[in-house]
């Protein structure tokens, strides 16, 4: 039951925030025999492409259902208009989501282990007598007043996104997380004939006309399509961005359903937890990839992490196993991706020469494999070292785009 009331509980976790990140560690706890409250705010759909690996649907029973689109290449656009084409071989995908439904699916099922859901919005935590963390919320009553309730915790999850009220009040350096605002558009997909446009493809923009230091993206999900883009420069105009995004692609004579926004972090935050009984996951924590954006499947096994952390309750310092956990698996990937978007989306030459690269088949091939399977591909070594070499090249400006 999605309860909408105030009042006075106790349980061992409270779970902020009813996303990927907050659902999966709610249902994990709920499953491994604790007391679970997740308290999420109504209505709430993140802006996001809705991509997501293959890896994330084996490892976390994903129904074939919820994947809405089965993405078989990618089309890299330079600022010079150059088109190249990423095909994905061997059969490999990118499943495509409708976080709509997705994030709900995922909510249902952390209910369906035992999880109770509270809607209703995170105010502050507060300490009762013993010291225990008191979770205070804001929810709607059924006579449209306000209404405040007050849940205690032994353990609180912030999976709250990227500009966590839970992590700015609790952890320290999480008010100082740099974060890109994203946008998007969702429409009705178009007949493919009528626009540049094809339903198995993502279209990835790297144009400072779209965006000056990110991307624009066009993510089909069957029905409908995500077109996007974001921006860490303060006072761009993303909504003109995506206006011109769409009429490059022949995408503005198709319905618009929904417009949304919301900033998307750029690295891992240094700390998770307070030490004692707070800690972060998904967004609240930064676990999105630097230059592609990419944040469900990192939100999910971060989540699965700061639970497997919290089920060692009333021992603090097990919470900082979480990141350190985290780190361990995906740290080296986030290093090679914030210096890949430090050097290569800084101008439309470097972006320019980024495409280029695009077209080699091993960086194709090494592209996907790294990203269906989620870690890098040891078993390529002269790939590695051809791709190096070329990447300096085009560094030193040695070859032409």
């Amino acid at each position: 039951m999605n309860e909408k009331g105030g009042g006075m509980d106790s349980v061992d976790v409270v779970v902020v925030g009813g996303g990927p990140a907050g659902a999966t560690a709610a249902e994990m706890l709920a499953r491994a025999g604790h007391s679970v409250v997740l308290l999420d705010r109504d209505g709430r759909i993140k802006p996001c492409g809705g991509a997501i690996p293959p890896r994330l649907v084996s490892d976390f029973e994903i129904p074939p259902e919820l994947i809405v689109a089965r993405i078989s290449s990618a089309q890299m656009v330079a600022p010079s208009e150059r088109r190249v084409p990423m095909p994905i071989e061997g059969g490999g995908y990118v499943g495509m989501v409708d976080r709509e439904h997705f994030d709900e699916w995922l909510r249902v099922r952390a209910a369906a282990a035992g999880a109770r859901r509270i809607t209703g919005t995170f105010e502050r935590i507060e300490r009762d007598a013993d010291g225990s963390a008191v979770v205070r919320y804001r929810a709607a009553s059924p006579a449209k007043e306000e209404a405040f309730g007050e849940i205690t915790a032994r353990l609180v999850i912030g999976a709250d996104g990227a500009r966590s009220a839970v992590g700015r009040q609790n952890v320290e350096g999480a008010e100082r997380m740099p974060f890109v605002f994203a946008y998007h558009e969702i429409v009705r997909s178009p007949v493919a004939s009528k626009a540049d446009f094809d339903p198995r493809r993502c279209g990835v923009y790297y144009q400072g006309v779209i965006s000056p230091d990110f991307y624009g993206w066009v993510f089909p999900h069957g029905a409908t399509t995500s077109i996007g883009t974001g921006s860490a420069e303060k006072g761009y105009g993303l909504r003109p961005a995506v206006a011109r995004l769409r009429a490059t692609t022949g995408l503005d004579r198709v319905e618009t359903i929904r417009r949304e926004g919301a900033p998307i972090p750029l690295k891992p935050l240094k700390r998770w937890d307070n030490g004692r009984d707070i800690i972060l996951a998904g967004d609240a924590a930064g676990v999105v990839a630097p230059a592609s954006g990419e944040g469900i499947y990192y939100a999910m096994i971060s989540a699965r992490m700061v639970a497997e952390a919290g089920l060692a309750t009333g021992d603090a310092p097990a919470l900082a196993t979480a990141r350190k956990a985290f780190m361990r698996e995906h740290g080296r990937v986030f290093w090679i991706l914030g210096i890949m978007q430090t050097f290569w989306y800084r101008s439309d030459r470097q972006r320019e020469r980024f495409v280029a690269i695009c077209r080699d088949k091993d960086v194709q091939r090494l592209t996907w494999e790294a990203y269906m399977n989620k870690k890098l591909v040891p078993a390529r070594p002269a790939a590695h070292i051809k791709i190096f070499f070329k990447d300096l090249a085009h560094l030193l400006r040695l070859v032409s785009p």
